[in-house]
């Protein structure tokens, strides 16, 4: 919540959950993603989902991009001058699918 009040922000975009290989990290994962929608609803905020595949398309252009390839994309289509951690990568990656949706619906 301190996030929110800090950013105000006016939507939330989240990535699907996918099939984890690990049943503990795909439960740590799930009850995550829940407390951010959860936060968001109370907040009033929309909540976009993305599956993993699309979040890769819309980033590397390619649906079964590897996370370095996906990293090395944020950072050029960002112009960072330094490359971000993979977790803030994929969180940016998810930003970057949703700015890029809500372009093609605007034009659509």
């Amino acid at each position: 919540m301190q996030v929110i009040d800090q950013h105000q922000p006016d939507v939330t975009a989240v990535e699907d959950l996918f099939v984890a290989h690990n049943p503990r990290s795909a439960l740590k994962l799930g009850q995550a993603r829940g407390v951010a929608v959860l936060a968001a609803v109370k907040n009033g905020m929309p909540v976009h989902d993305y599956s993993p595949r699309a979040v890769k398309q819309a980033v590397a252009g390619y649906g079964h991009a590897e996370k370095e390839q996906v990293q090395h994309m944020v950072c050029a289509l960002l112009e960072l001058s330094s490359s971000p951690s993979s977790d803030a990568a994929d969180a940016l990656a998810v930003a970057i699918c949703h700015a890029n949706q809500m372009t093609i619906a605007a034009v659509g």
